[in-house]
């Protein structure tokens, strides 16, 4: 029923707002949708040290990679961007005093944004295909509006046209 984990600074301020307000410990769990046990004891904790900040940015390990070493990680990303988990580690580790983990790596990756995908394999376009492309482009480049909308574009996609039954029409 209640949120799991630590609460924010905001939700804290929330907690105590509530309670002072005269609001009971039950109806501000309703309210906030925390156990009556969490309202209790950030009240309490409130009441006892007359703040509500959690110290839970200071706790845990201290970042290897600060954001100088963020950078040096972005440009290895962009000088080759198929670049496994294990060269992008191997390279960065090259010249630094203090080497890296691949699990560091890979959490500093996706606390940059990045993240890892398959490429999308497109096959090139022939110099045929060019030919007939720009050739379309050319008889076609005066046509209307009015004209376009008569045109069923497909991209070689099945899809469904007015049946239910599961019947493609292609």
């Amino acid at each position: 029923m209640g949120k799991k984990g630590d609460l924010s600074n905001f939700e804290r301020g929330m907690v105590v707002g509530d309670r002072r307000a005269s609001l009971s410990i039950s109806q501000s769990a309703q309210l906030l949708g925390f156990s009556c046990t969490t309202i209790s004891r950030v009240y309490k904790e409130w009441c006892e040290k007359g703040n509500t900040s959690s110290m839970r940015q200071s706790c845990g390990r201290k970042c290897l990679v600060d954001a100088r070493g963020q950078r040096r990680m972005g440009r290895l990303i962009l000088a080759d961007r198929r670049a496994t988990l294990t060269e992008i580690t191997t390279r960065y580790n090259r010249g630094m005093q203090q080497s890296i983990c691949e699990a560091t790596t890979r959490t500093t990756l996706r606390r940059m944004g990045y993240s890892s995908r398959r490429p999308h394999r497109v096959p090139l376009t022939s110099n045929t295909n060019r030919k007939k492309r720009l050739q379309f482009a050319q008889a076609h480049q005066n046509w209307t509006v009015e004209e376009w909308k008569n045109v069923a574009w497909s991209d070689e996609t099945q899809f469904l046209l007015g049946h239910s039954d599961g019947m493609c029409i292609c």
